[in-house]
């Protein structure tokens, strides 16, 4: 092994896949896998419906079905799963041993081949990639078994982008996110909230619009969407956060919308929202004025998230960047519209852009901004201690969030930016 990375922030294929199916309401994960697998994919990943790891199925896979193969084990699990695990659809998530061996999935789920609730399979191997990739190949997976084309309905989009367990404030975020549609009459199929399950995924291929708020996931889900259901995708460089990035949002979304069919978005309600929802968050604003602090800030997060929040911190709120640290896998292809995002930002110092996920080799970059240049530190639990040595105020706003639970609180759109400042300014 020629490196190794320090406090990772995210886990192998099988956590992200899992971390999908998990969180989608009434949809049941099986595992065939081994014991030691299934155990650390359930522990670590925020599931919803199962409510942790308990009661998760797994083939529970030893020496035996590694050598012989598992395909009569996960048989037994799957037809058991059905029995007592009451869902609408089910997913088999394979482990390193069982990719490995080269089980035939598509094998064992032929007895089932009857079943009126949709089975579909995902080879999630561990070594395939990471939480990233699992998400893209969980959401492809579900997309492609149970999304159905009945008529386009003009006024719904779906939203996705962001892998439920890298973000902490991820359902708020999404609350606000249909919130804010809801106002302009625009449904969103979220997949990750409310209860949010089967139907959501059967009515994907009836939205008018994708929204992919993520710069560089879910490329491909865009084309199988494309592809399949003719559905047009606004890719987003990141969420939006405060009142001039929601504004450009909902007057986008809406753009596309009306331009698919006329009249679905009313223009004289789409001015009305945006004005009232950027003067709910500048009322809020300007009782700040007597305690106003600029800082230079040093942001670490993943890059939805995270230029979200720096378009918002220096746009709007009038502070100075000095670094953005990205921690997802961003591909090498893929980095400099990222970067090309930063030195955007509306300040005469142009921020540095790093894509690092080794937290060590985060704390080194963080350190370049010490002696008194940073007065700001805004991103994990892991960076905590690092704000400390250079002597700037520590934030907890991107994953992960050690110091306490989360449950909706949201840091995206117009509310959510407002919550963001709150947390900004408790820091003492």
């Amino acid at each position: 092994m020629e490196s190794c990375i320090e406090r990772p922030r995210n886990f192998c294929s099988l956590h992200g896949a899992l971390d999908v199916v998990g969180n989608i309401w009434r949809a049941i994960p099986i595992l065939h896998a081994s014991p030691g697998c299934s155990m650390q994919a359930s522990q670590r990943t925020n599931l919803y419906y199962l409510g942790g790891y308990h009661g998760l199925p797994s083939s529970n896979a030893y020496e035996k079905e590694v050598v012989f193969g598992g395909v009569k084990r996960l048989e037994e699990t799957v037809r058991g799963s059905l029995e007592v695990m009451e869902g609408d659809v089910y997913a088999v998530l394979t482990g390193c041993s069982m990719g490995i061996n080269g089980d035939n999935v598509e094998a064992a789920l032929e007895p089932f081949a009857d079943s009126e609730l949709p089975i579909v399979s995902v080879d999630t191997a561990g070594f395939r990639g990471d939480t990233y990739t699992g998400y893209q190949m969980a959401m492809l997976a579900l997309l492609k078994g149970v999304a159905k084309k009945e008529r386009t309905i003009p006024n719904l989009v779906n939203l996705y982008g962001q892998p439920p367990s890298t973000d902490t404030t991820f359902r708020g975020d999404l609350e606000e996110i249909t919130r804010l549609l809801a106002r302009i009459g625009v449904k969103v199929n979220t997949f990750f909230i409310r209860r949010d399950g089967v139907a959501q995924l059967k009515d994907a291929g009836n939205a008018a619009l994708n929204v992919n708020i993520s710069p560089w996931l879910g490329k491909n889900i865009d084309a199988l969407l494309k592809a399949s259901f003719g559905i047009e995708t606004l890719t987003l460089s990141g969420w939006p956060v405060g009142p001039e990035d929601t504004a450009a949002f909902l007057r986008e979304v809406a753009r596309r919308l009306n331009a698919r069919e006329p009249g679905t978005v009313d223009e004289t309600l789409l001015g009305q929202v945006v004005a009232e929802e950027e003067q709910y968050v500048y009322e809020y604003l300007d009782s700040l004025m007597g305690t106003f602090e600029r800082h230079r800030f040093v942001l670490v997060g993943e890059s939805a998230k995270t230029l979200g929040l720096a378009r918002f911190l220096v746009n709007v709120h009038g502070h100075i960047p000095l670094a953005l640290v990205f921690t997802d896998t961003v591909p090498q292809a893929l980095r400099a519209p990222i970067a090309d995002e930063v030195r955007r930002l509306e300040c005469g110092r142009k921020a540095d852009a790093y894509f690092e996920t080794d937290s060590y080799e985060i704390a080194r970059i963080v350190r370049k901004y010490g002696d008194g240049d940073a007065t700001l530190l805004i991103g994990s639990s892991y960076e905590k201690p690092v704000a400390g040595e250079i002597g700037a105020f520590f934030v907890s706003a991107t994953n992960p969030n050690l110091s306490g639970k989360i449950l909706n609180k949201a840091h995206v759109g117009t509310r959510g930016c407002i919550t963001f400042i709150e947390d900004m300014y408790n820091h003492y």
